[in-house]
Parts: C-alpha cells; sequence; structure tokens
C-alpha cells in the first residue's frame, strides 16, 4: 500500500470517527423525516398537476362536443334549405371536431390512469411517512432514555468526563488536608519533645525564664538598698560624696538596758 492510499485511509477513519462522535440519531432521523415530508409533497404536486391537466383535458372535450352538436345542426338546417354543399363542409367540419375529440379522449384516459397511479404511489408513500414517523419517535424516545440512563450510571460509577473531574478534585483535596494534618501533628510533637528550639532567640525554656526572673529580682534589692542608703545619709552629703552606695552610714546600733543605767 502506497503512502497517500496509507494517510487517505487514516483520514478517512479518523474523519468518521469524529462524525461518529458529532452525529446524534435523533437529528438524523428527524432529518430523514423531513427529506421524506418533501417527496410526499413533490408526489402530491404531480398529482394535483396531472388532476389539472386532466380536468382541462376534459373541458376541452366538452368544448369540442359543442362544437360538434352545433355543426351537426347546421348541416341539418343546411340541407332542409337545399344547400347540400354547405351540409357536406358542416359535416366535414365535424369530422374534424370528432377526430381532435378522439385524441383528447387517448390523452384524457392516460392522464386519468396517471393520476391514479400517483395518487395510489402518493397513498402509499403517505403510508410509509407516517409509519416512519412512529417508528423514529419511538426511536427518538427510546434512544434519550438509553441516554439518560448512561448518564446516571456514569455519574453513580464516577467514569463520567464531568464525575471524573470532581472525583479527581475531591481526591485532591482530602490528599493536600491529609498532608497539612500530617505536616501539623508532627511539628506538635516535635515541639512538646524540644527538638524545635526558637532560632531567633525570642523563646526561653522554664528554667531560663526562672533564672533570669529570679536576677532581675536581685537587682532590683539591690538597687533598692542603694536608693535606701542615700536617702539615709541626705544630711551629710559631703561625708558620702564620692563613696558607694555599699559605704553608706550605717545605722545606730540600739542601746542596751546596762549602757542606759
Amino acid at each position: 500500500m502506497s503512502v497517500m492510499k496509507r494517510l487517505k485511509l487514516i483520514f478517512s477513519a479518523k474523519a468518521n470517527k469524529a462524525l461518529d462522535r458529532a452525529e446524534d440519531p435523533r437529528e438524523t432521523l428527524d432529518y430523514s423525516y423531513t427529506k421524506q415530508l418533501e417527496m410526499l409533497q413533490k408526489v402530491r404536486r404531480g398529482v394535483a398537476d396531472v388532476a389539472t391537466s386532466r380536468k382541462r383535458l376534459e373541458l376541452q372535450v366538452q368544448q369540442l362536443q359543442q362544437q360538434s352538436d352545433k355543426l351537426e345542426s347546421q348541416s341539418r338546417q343546411a340541407l332542409a334549405a337545399g344547400r347540400e354543399d354547405l351540409a357536406r363542409e358542416a359535416l366535414t367540419r365535424r369530422s374534424a371536431v370528432q377526430q381532435q375529440q378522439t385524441d383528447l379522449a387517448a390523452q384524457h384516459a392516460a392522464l386519468q390512469a396517471e393520476e391514479e397511479k400517483l395518487t395510489l404511489a402518493s397513498q402509499r408513500l403517505q403510508a410509509k411517512v407516517d409509519a416512519f414517523r412512529t417508528r423514529k419517535e419511538t426511536i427518538k424516545a427510546t434512544y434519550t432514555a438509553a441516554e439518560a440512563q448512561t448518564k446516571i450510571g456514569e455519574a453513580f460509577s464516577g467514569i463520567s468526563e464531568e464525575m471524573g473531574d470532581v472525583g479527581l478534585a475531591v481526591q485532591r483535596a482530602e490528599d493536600k488536608t491529609q498532608a497539612m494534618q500530617a505536616r501539623a501533628g508532627a511539628i506538635d510533637e516535635l515541639l512538646a519533645s524540644g527538638a524545635l528550639d526558637d532560632v531567633s532567640g525570642t523563646a526561653k525554656d522554664d528554667i531560663t525564664a526562672e533564672l533570669e526572673r529570679m536576677s532581675s529580682q536581685g537587682d532590683v534589692e539591690l538597687e533598692l538598698a542603694r536608693l535606701k542608703g542615700e536617702l539615709g545619709a541626705g544630711k551629710a552629703p559631703e561625708a558620702i560624696e564620692g563613696a558607694a552606695p555599699s559605704t553608706a552610714a550605717e545605722p545606730a546600733a540600739p542601746v542596751t538596758e546596762g549602757e542606759q543605767k
């Protein structure tokens, strides 16, 4: 097989597959029904045209019959008047009219037979179209029901394209949720075990915080003692000028009972 034939076969197969996906049997049935109706209308117009021609011939035959009767009457009148020559001429013309009547009668018979034939064909085609219409509606209803059932089945099973996308989205959301929950749990465990320290230095454990609190309290007591010393030595500032807070004047010792005596 040549390359061109293979390419043609491939393109034909792909085009056929694409058409098969795009084809809706209900639309195809409706289109076929429409074409049959058009054909039926053409047959009916044909019957009407033949009937019109037949009717026209009948009118012509009637006119020729009237003309023939008139010529016969004229020939009788001519003979009665002793004009045999005129009677002969009238009869000659009447003979020609009768020949035309014979020809028209033959045409009328042919048209009548054609009209009967087309009428019968129209009736048969009408019955066929009616039967096709009934079958078409039945097939369309069955196809619609099967299509709906298929979509419901696909929705339940999740194999349809739309439901498949929804299922994937739900699965991705569940996976992300589980991953986030696992990460949060792991961080909580590491924080509880102390494996994760605050690298910024702002977070402290309980022992460090207690030590710093005690150191802060000691600084406060020392500062308080210094201020008390400064206030106690306020009357003699020259004596304590330049002295450290720890060398401030000590308070007088209490007097015992022996010394008072």
